[in-house]
């Protein structure tokens, strides 16, 4: 098919913290050298910001890095945080711990609290200001390569195509965008990214990434529920003991409260639903007191790499590099990403920017991970790599052994635990309890469905399911049969429904496309990675007002 072409300098795929950063970055260096450089972004949300969804309480030191008088160009970092409250938490009590014996990286004094989507609107609006070329509403279909093996650029995806595959009335074949060098920020287990590894073996040497999932309600409370600038975390109920897992509660400004529950993805019961669990937490004491009167205005859930340095791929491969959380710089410890991904952004950026001036393209950037290893970036990471294989030991073990890695030997201990693979964890329902969650009350506890609407999901029933199933028989013979279809719990979107057709209940496995939220624990969670999570057309998906 012959498509329409465009060419840049570099190509950036994905408008979250990490490709604006790079973004930026770009086009500042071109201004501090009086060079011309051409800068195109593409983001498969409808506009930038609509798929962000984040905690967040944020370091503020790659926005400073990028933009030093950031308070004067009006960044949407309102609310400065005032307290920090970590918590243990049973069925019916709260344990408070003494701040003094936690680690640092629970020390959030001079980070903000922020709606992450508001934050990744203004560093859109930077980098348009710049001469960014930003093109929302676009979705990286696939990568292009040239005759030597180096990426080349990506296609856009074919918009107007039928359920069938057939061309509709409306057909728009994509674009191919074409760059001297390619980066790839699509976030958490972006699809193109795990084309990347696979096809240049970027994983060749290091650990499995592992992941959570995050699921994030925005609510209005009443004055009197309202301490702006209060941040708290707890660990404990409702998850069982061997479940990774823990809560986050931040008072924004107006009356707003940001509340979210994270699951690790390693779990291995499969009657285990996040979801649910995540409701249940609401109705603990210590945190309905806060929510009780209020209103929810948003929801949403999203996938996180949790792996740290042990897990990183190889970041530049022939034209092009991972950055953010398509190669995975989250900091689980510090429960913070957007500052990591920033500053893998810069970095990367950085590296395609002497590339070009040197008159080099669609090689390794291979100054990127020396430059990685030489930044604050890396010391961060470092210093905290063995949270999250210490933490999955239970909670009680690991905080004591953290807790002394931090403070005994302020995280250069000699030793780097092991990370492993979290879709092979599931044990056979057979074997494990159902739980039995509560129905929920519509007030402080909802269901799936309604969840969904407040998140503005929103994609064209007549296109090819971009949820596939390598093997359908899998799908029965397997997750139902063996596991009880543990893909009817984990999607936070009732996306997977067991139906049963004719007189003999034959079970199907339906796949509600229409509902999904881009969050990718399917794609991560199946245990036998049968669901591969694609692009729908560009500007589907949910709209996120300021998650």
């Amino acid at each position: 098919m012959e498509r329409e072409s465009m060419e840049f300098d570099v190509l950036i795929v994905g408008g979250g913290p990490a490709g604006l950063g790079a973004a930026i970055r770009l086009k500042q260096l071109a201004a501090e050298r009086n060079q011309e450089i051409s800068v195109c972004l593409i983001e498969k949300g409808a506009e930038i910001g609509a798929h962000t969804l984040s905690g967040a309480v944020v370091d503020p030191k790659s926005i400073a890095e990028l933009f030093p008088d950031w308070k004067d160009r009006g960044a949407p970092l309102i609310t400065p945080v005032t307290e920090d409250r970590v918590m243990y938490l049973t069925e019916t009590r709260a344990y408070l711990f003494p701040n003094a014996v936690l680690p640092d990286c629970f020390d959030n004094h001079g980070n903000y609290i922020v709606r992450m989507g508001n934050v990744t609107k203004w560093l859109g609006e930077q980098a348009e200001a710049l001469g960014v070329e930003v093109y929302p509403g676009f979705a990286g279909a696939d990568v292009l390569y040239d005759e030597s093996g180096a990426v080349k650029g990506v296609v856009t995806g074919d918009m107007g195509v039928s359920r069938d595959g057939t061309q509709g009335p409306n057909y728009q074949p994509g674009m191919e965008l074409i760059a001297k060098y390619t980066l790839f920020a699509e976030g958490c287990r972006g699809h193109l990214g795990k084309r990347l590894e696979a096809r240049y073996n970027l994983r060749e040497g290091t650990d499995p990434q592992t992941y959570g999932i995050g699921i994030k309600e925005l609510w209005e409370v009443p004055v009197a529920n309202h301490r702006p600038g209060l941040v708290v975390h707890t660990a404990g109920w409702p998850l069982a003991s061997d479940v990774y897992g823990g809560a986050f509660l931040y008072h924004l400004e107006e009356n707003l409260i940001e509340i979210g529950f994270v699951v690790g993805l390693n779990y291995t019961n499969p009657f285990l639903s996040p979801f649910e669990e995540m409701q249940r937490h609401k109705t603990h004491p210590e945190i309905r007191k806060f929510l009780e009167g209020g209103k929810r205005l948003a929801y949403g859930a999203r996938a996180i790499a949790t792996g740290n340095i042990q897990s990183l791929p190889r970041l530049a491969f022939p034209g092009g590099a991972l950055i953010g959380d398509d190669a995975g710089f989250l900091n689980a410890a510090r429960i913070k990403g957007n500052h990591t991904a920033i500053k893998s952004g810069a970095l990367a950026a950085e590296a395609a920017f002497d590339a070009i001036a040197a008159g080099r393209q669609r090689d390794a950037l291979t100054a990127f991970p020396v430059a990685f290893r030489e930044s604050w970036l890396y010391a961060e990471l470092y210093k905290t790599r063995n949270f999250k294989p210490m933490m999955k030991k239970s909670f009680w073990f690991g905080s004591t052994l953290f807790g002394a890695d931090q403070k005994l030997f302020f995280g250069k201990g000699p030793w780097t635990l092991r990370n492993y693979s979290d879709h092979d964890k599931l044990k056979p329902a057979a074997e494990c309890k159902p739980i039995d969650y509560p129905k929920p009350d519509g007030v402080l506890t909802f269901d799936r469905l309604s969840s969904v609407f407040l998140s503005n999901t929103n994609h064209e029933e007549d296109q090819p399911c971009h949820l596939r199933l390598k093997d359908p028989e899998v799908a029965i013979a397997i997750n139902l049969e063996v596991f009880d279809s543990p893909e009817q719990r984990y999607c936070p979107a009732g996306v997977y429904e067991i139906v049963r057709e004719g007189e003999e209940g034959k079970p199907r496995l339906q796949i509600n496309s229409q509902n999904c939220l881009h969050c990718k624990t399917c794609d991560i969670k199946d245990p036998k990675q049968n669901i591969d999570w694609v692009t729908p057309q560009g500007g589907e998906g949910p709209i996120y007002q300021g998650m």
